[in-house]
């Protein structure tokens, strides 16, 4: 039975150094009878965790043969924490906070990209005359804080446009995006171009998503520990797998996910809000690249991403890429 859990009490612990790197696992079959898994989804039920809740729904999880249960916990809690403290087997982050996780002494590894292309994106009025990265030079731009995706998507983009951060005025505006751009506080903001983009223009703001250009960043993907990749091969493989399946399906039709997320978010979604989430879905399904056998394959720029990290000091030193991620686990599907 597939388990979804939406909210825990917060884990707190966090491991005081990383593990041994890990060694491709076994070759394996299916995953044993009593494999089970808890997957960390983060903050609240949301249509951006489709692929999950269709694999859950549709038995795709049963099928592989793995028990899994999915937790979504709140923004008080740390992204890694419950990784860390074994509350969760497998967490949906992206693979940038993973690499800096894993620097910081959290013994995390990607198993399977999600997400191929970066989901962040510059967020602009639509009559703005910011066309490009470089336009930002003087202007101000808004970002929730220091930290995340969002964070290291500014970061990579004035470097690639060849601006510092004394060049623009950062304003740290927690997650008022919205607001901060609609009431003119700031020139520009940086979000997800498949959430942000269209839950703004479902309130009447319009405004266009500038890309970042080819930043050295990975986004959303699956990280275990060190130790599961070693203990529980065929399960994460089998896990990997039924997301995979769930993946094809919404790629063929992002109704299906829609329908799926819909099912697991508290309370009735309205027909605006059904809109919002099947835009948002319509966005998404490009970022995933890849479907059907062999997904998940860790095609971005993940040595590049490693001297980036050091470099702008998000981490201490150059993580090895082949400490960061493995593709064992989704190179046979």
């Amino acid at each position: 039975m597939v388990k979804i859990h939406r909210s825990l009490p917060a884990a707190l612990a966090l491991v005081a150094a990383a593990l041994a790197a890990c060694a491709p696992p076994e070759e394996a079959g299916d995953a044993p009878a009593d494999a089970e898994l808890t997957i960390g989804l983060t903050y609240v039920p949301n249509v951006q965790f489709a692929p999950f809740y269709l694999a859950a729904q549709r038995g795709y999880f049963d099928e592989a043969g793995v028990d899994v249960t999915l937790r979504h916990h709140g923004e008080s809690e740390d992204l890694f924490g419950a990784l860390s403290d074994g509350t969760e087997d497998v967490v949906v982050a992206g693979g940038d906070e993973m690499m800096q996780a894993r620097d910081s002494g959290i013994p995390v590894v990607s198993i399977a990209t999600l997400y191929e292309t970066y989901p962040v994106a510059l967020i602009v009025p639509d009559d703005s005359d910011l066309t490009a990265p470089a336009d930002l030079d003087g202007r101000t731009v808004g970002v929730p804080g220091p930290f995340g995706e969002t964070w290291f998507g500014l970061l990579a983009m004035l470097d690639q446009a060849g601006l510092s951060q004394e060049d623009v005025q950062i304003e740290y505006i927690g997650f008022t995006q919205q607001s901060a751009l609609s009431e003119g506080h700031v020139d520009a903001v940086m979000g997800y171009r498949n959430n942000d983009v269209p839950q703004f223009a479902a309130t009447g703001l319009d405004v266009r998503a500038v890309e970042l250009g080819e930043v050295p960043l990975v986004g959303i993907g699956m990280g275990t520990t060190d130790a599961l990749t070693q203990e529980q091969p065929e399960a994460l493989r089998a896990a990997v797998e039924a997301v995979g399946r769930a993946l094809e399906d919404i790629a063929a039709d992002p109704q299906a996910g829609v329908d799926a997320a819909i099912e697991e978010i508290p309370g009735t979604v309205d027909a605006e809000q059904e809109a919002i989430m099947s835009a948002t879905m319509a966005a998404t399904v490009p970022l995933y690249g890849s479907t059907g056998p062999g997904w998940g394959v860790h095609r971005g720029p993940w040595a590049e991403m490693s001297e980036f990290l050091a470099g702008v000091e998000l981490t201490s030193a150059p993580v090895p890429p082949g400490e960061a991620y493995t593709d064992a686990f989704a190179e046979d599907q």
